[in-house]
Formats: C-alpha cells, structure tokens, sequence
C-alpha cells in the first residue's frame, strides 16, 4: 500500500527529491553561478577556530566561500568530468581571497568540477568573480562587535556596486550572526535574479557581525 502511494505521489509531481542533495551529475549542465563571500570572523567562531585554521590567525573579511554553479532549483555537486584537479600550487596561489588552499581545493572537488572549465579556468574565474564586487570598507574599519539588521548588510552591498539589484544578492545568517553574502551571476559573470531557493533573505535584526581582530 505505501509504495502505491509513493508511486501515485510521484506520478502527480508532488514527491520530489530534495533539490542539491544529487550528486555526480554531468559537468558543465547548469544555469547560473553564486558567488558566496563568508564573513571570515563568523566562519572562525563557528567552525575555523575548532579546526585551528591558518584563515583565523589573519585579518580576513569577507573572502570567497565559493563560485557555485547553480540550477533554477537546487545544483549539482561533484560532478563527473575529464579535467584535471588543480596543483598545490594552483589552489595554494588561492590563499589570499579564500582563507586557505584546502578551501581552494575542497570548492574545485565540490562545485568547480560541474562548471565544465578546466581548474585552472575555474580558479581564475573565481578570483574573476571576486574582484567584480567591492566589499564595503566600512565593514573592516569596525573597531567592535555589532548586532545589526541583516539588511543593513545588503543595503551597504547595494550602495557600493551600483547596478547590483535586491533580488540578485542575499545574505544568510547562522546562529544568529552575519554568515554570508551570496550574488547571483551569468555565466559571463554578469548579476542576475537569484532562484527561489536562493534569495532566502536573512531577516534578524540582531544578527551578530563580528569585528576583524
């Protein structure tokens, strides 16, 4: 009886697999990129300074999480491709926009596999993507920890990338901090409206943003 109802569920399109949780799938098949920025102090408190991460002994901002190929709805991961994994020395020459070479290497084997390129391509559009956005300087001239709207937030992103528009960026929060900024892009790089499973706003008030030591 439980499989007649699945299989009736399924047939009527409302039992689906959870978006994002496939892996393997064909590299170079998606729509659009994500570039997430992580606020570095946040990552450290919660997760880096556990794992006595080299990223937390510097004065990292926000540095790039990922490029992150992205479907309408949910994306693929580890995907399947002839390309070659990246050298030490390619993922070390990451270091100053990503924290560390693990996290170079851990985003090529994760995300950078299913965007088609080779990892030196991948890299390299990365560190392109990154540099298109200024990151508000007024976030690392804090000379303490603040509780502020997570709005606040995108509102100072806004302001300092004209043409960037509300519904191609969001910020998500974590155990009530600032976690990420995350802009949704082309292929060409070019921002563009985020899918419905992206633009997930954080709506504290009181998110904790962390000053840089």
């Amino acid at each position: 009886m439980r499989q007649r109802i699945v299989t009736a569920l399924t047939c009527l399109g409302l039992l689906t697999a959870t978006p994002g949780f496939a892996e393997g799938e064909q590299a170079g098949d998606f729509d659009y990129y994500v570039l997430s920025l992580s606020w570095s102090p946040t990552w450290c408190a919660l997760e880096g300074d556990a794992r006595n991460s080299p990223q937390c002994d510097g004065d990292f901002g926000w540095v790039l999480h990922g490029l992150w190929p992205q479907y309408e709805r949910g994306w693929p991961s580890y995907c399947h491709t002839s390309a070659q994994d990246p050298s030490k020395r390619e993922t070390a020459a990451m270091e100053d926009i990503m924290g560390t070479s693990g996290a170079a290497w851990y985003q090529w084997k994760k995300h950078g596999r299913c965007s088609g390129l080779t990892a030196q391509d991948f890299l390299s559009l990365s560190r392109e993507a990154y540099d298109k956005f200024t990151r508000p300087e007024v976030f690392r001239k804090l000379k303490n920890d603040v509780k502020l709207p997570a709005s606040v937030v995108e509102e100072a992103f806004l302001r300092d990338n004209p043409g960037l528009e509300a519904n191609e960026i969001t910020v998500t929060c974590k155990n009530y901090r600032i976690q990420e900024v995350r802009i949704c892009l082309t292929r060409d790089l070019e921002p563009r409206k985020c899918g419905a499973d992206t633009i997930r706003d954080c709506t504290l008030d009181d998110a904790l943003l962390e000053a840089i030591d």
